[in-house]
């Protein structure tokens, strides 16, 4: 098992949930802070359930190989549920996709004076590049990028931290001014979590289905579930005791980065737009993989057709879907969170025997490889019966295996004199 690889999906999971929204510190306003203190708890919720689905949603992806997100749910819920879900997912993706594009477009605008119609489309110039690319260069391009934000809110906490008002009394009945689209403060922690996921579920389940190790797809939502965590906790304390100074602000953050230094809100607004990215290019890549998971050789045309409708959309604004139609996407998350935790609750036992089955596979292959070790005929009967038992196609599994540690013995020719049984 890799640990740098499983950092590097961390930062993925990460990268497409912190969208623009948690870059410019709203929803943490809206989910949270207008509860005021208890709010705090409320994001502490969301963490904990964020770290348990995180493990399960990526660990599915890897236990199903998963190509688009219907191929897990058609495994994991009734016939009826699961085509209910694909449905609400392919709409959200596009649906936040679009106003991903529009606030590319109103953030330079804003900023800079430069047409929103120009900065949508660079934007969206951008997406249908990077779309081109197959789905481990996405993952690492998003895994990149999230590091920027990491600095972010740290930054801003430590500011936050360092420069206290010497009076924080009126805190409370100023962060309670705002409005929360969903109350009390626990359902809205659980409304948050649930939009978050449903927003990001169908990239992560892809970028699980990359890697054959569960395990290692496990640790790595485990890890960006903590990650993700710990920024939401970190945003939350930072803006509320910002309260007095963000209020009424359309972009929290930024006020908060403008009070450090101007080149401060000039990086500022480059970390939301980079951000804008990372949650536009989840949206429409997952969004033409699940259109052609039946005619994969069309993603490429579907893929930039999608893109091209997107902007043509975008033009018509769609700035309230954060206060009406997240609420709504959270709910349907709440229930997709609850269905696939069900599933992996009961089938945890033949998940761990498909990873000892892949473990096999995996030290059989690298001896397949190794011109210097005999692969015998008993090996290949082993490797056969191995891969006829997996939940997987042999054909599937074998090959995604043996790239594997193609992979593997590129960065590491080394032997790894590994058990062929267990």
């Amino acid at each position: 098992m890799s640990l740098a690889r499983s950092v590097k999906i961390s930062l993925a999971f990460v990268g497409l949930l912190v969208g623009a929204g948690f870059a410019t510190g709203q929803e943490a306003i809206q989910y949270f802070i207008s509860f005021g203190r208890i709010g705090i708890w409320g994001a502490v919720l969301a963490g904990v359930l964020m770290v348990a689905a995180g493990v399960v949603i990526l660990q599915l992806g890897s236990y199903f190989l998963a190509e688009e997100h219907n191929m897990v749910f058609r495994h994991v819920s009734h016939p009826v549920v699961s085509r209910a879900l694909d449905v609400s997912i392919t709409l959200t993706l596009f649906a936040v996709g679009f106003v991903m594009l529009a606030g590319a477009g109103s953030t330079l605008n804003q900023q800079f004076g430069i047409p929103a119609w120009i900065g949508a489309g660079v934007m969206t110039l951008l997406v249908m590049v990077t779309g081109l690319l197959d789905v481990d260069k996405v993952s690492n391009i998003i895994s990149a990028v999230t590091p920027l934000i990491v600095v972010a809110v740290v930054v801003a906490f430590v500011h936050t931290l360092t420069t206290l008002p010497g009076d924080l009394s009126g805190l409370e009945s100023i962060a309670t001014l705002a409005d929360s689209p969903v109350r009390p403060w626990w359902l809205s922690g659980l409304n948050y979590t649930g939009m978050a996921l449903l927003l990001g579920v169908s990239m992560c389940l892809v970028i699980g289905g990359t890697v054959p190790d569960p395990r290692e797809a496990g640790l790595g939502g485990f890890l960006g579930g903590l990650l993700f965590s710990v920024l939401l906790l970190m945003n939350c304390v930072t803006l509320y005791l910002s309260s007095a100074q963000t209020e009424g602000a359309e972009v929290p953050m930024l006020r908060i980065f403008e009070s450090i230094h101007p080149v401060a809100a000039l990086l500022m607004v480059i970390v939301v737009f980079l951000m804008i990215y990372n949650t536009a290019i989840g949206m429409f890549y997952a969004l033409g993989r699940r259109l052609t998971a039946s005619r994969p050789q069309h993603y490429r045309p579907v893929f930039l057709l999608a893109c091209l409708l997107g902007y043509a959309v975008s033009f018509a604004g769609f700035g309230n879907l954060m206060s009406y139609a997240y609420p709504a996407i959270g709910y349907v998350g709440m229930a997709m969170i609850l269905i696939v935790c069900t599933w992996w609750l009961k089938e945890r036992g033949t998940i761990v025997e498909e990873t000892g089955r892949r473990f096999r596979m995996r030290a059989l292959l690298t001896l397949r490889t190794d011109p210097e070790r005999r692969f015998s005929r008993r090996h290949a009967a082993m490797l056969q019966d191995v891969a006829g038992e997996s939940n997987v196609e042999p054909e599937t599994i074998t090959g995604a295996i043996e790239l594997e540690v193609e992979r593997m013995l590129e960065t590491e020719p080394q032997h790894e004199d590994e058990p062929l049984t267990r």
